[in-house]
């Protein structure tokens, strides 16, 4: 009787101790130097808009690269009356929309959720992003105007923009820029048309990413996808210091 009951016993022996083995092989892995040269993947955000490919000089090699549409030069009117142009968002990732003070259907949703995103990262992880919000009805949002819905807001001056200009300019920059809807409309109950989407766009000015800026469950994704993007954009410049070292 003891004897049937000992290769049993040996089998669950050694499946411990293999355990034991294999939980002591993965601290020394994950503590170990070469734990640092393990590269760990992850998925980058898609390109949105036109591209081409062309060729390339890389090392001596003619290589096959791709470019991607970027968000064209702009010049606008913030809340202060100040000029605003695309030279104060160098090296700053964009997430964008388009509204107007007196919109009284998705506006005030849009306005609320951006301001909890504004929230939601008021970190110092997060100095590089700022928010542009552009109104399509110019005539009547001026700077004092935009000043007073931002205060109702709570917008922080420095990392949330409210920008005015131009009729031709707001609505060219939303439709050929952003690739969003942005234009007057005699036939709409509210005389404005405009896309009910937040675009995020990274430091290289390429669109990145659209979100629903009227349900948490898009702001959510975008601030998912936000992360996601900063992470892409240290390894890229890491990349950069690297090969210049070269």
């Amino acid at each position: 009787m003891s004897g049937s009951a000992t290769p049993s016993s040996k089998r669950t022996k050694w499946l411990v101790l293999g355990g034991i083995a294999a939980f002591i092989l993965s601290l020394f892995l994950f503590f170990s130097p070469l734990a640092g040269l393990v590269k760990h993947t992850f998925n980058y955000l898609p390109y949105y808009g036109q591209k081409e490919t062309v060729l390339v000089q890389r090392d001596g090699k003619s290589v096959v690269d791709t470019i991607y549409a970027q968000i064209p030069p702009f010049s606008f009117i913030d809340r202060y009356g100040r000029p605003f142009t695309d030279k104060d968002v160098e090296g700053k990732i964009i997430i964008a929309d388009f509204f107007f003070t007196r919109c009284t259907t998705i506006c005030p949703r849009m306005g609320v959720n951006m301001q909890q995103l504004q929230l939601k990262l008021n970190d110092e992880a997060f100095r590089d992003v700022v928010f542009l919000s552009h109104t399509v009805d110019p005539e009547h949002d001026t700077p004092a105007v935009l000043d007073a819905y931002a205060k109702k807001l709570e917008a922080d001056p420095e990392r949330w923009k409210f920008l005015t200009g131009n009729a031709v300019d707001i609505y060219r920059m939303g439709n050929t820029g952003y690739l969003l809807s942005a234009l007057e409309d005699s036939t709409s109950a509210e005389q404005f048309v405009h896309d009910g989407r937040f675009v995020l766009v990274d430091k290289q000015k390429h669109i990145r990413g659209y979100y629903d800026g009227t349900e948490a469950e898009g702001v959510n994704a975008l601030a998912a996808d936000l992360k996601m993007l900063l992470k892409e954009e240290r390894v890229k410049a890491k990349e950069a210091r690297e090969a210049a070292a070269r």
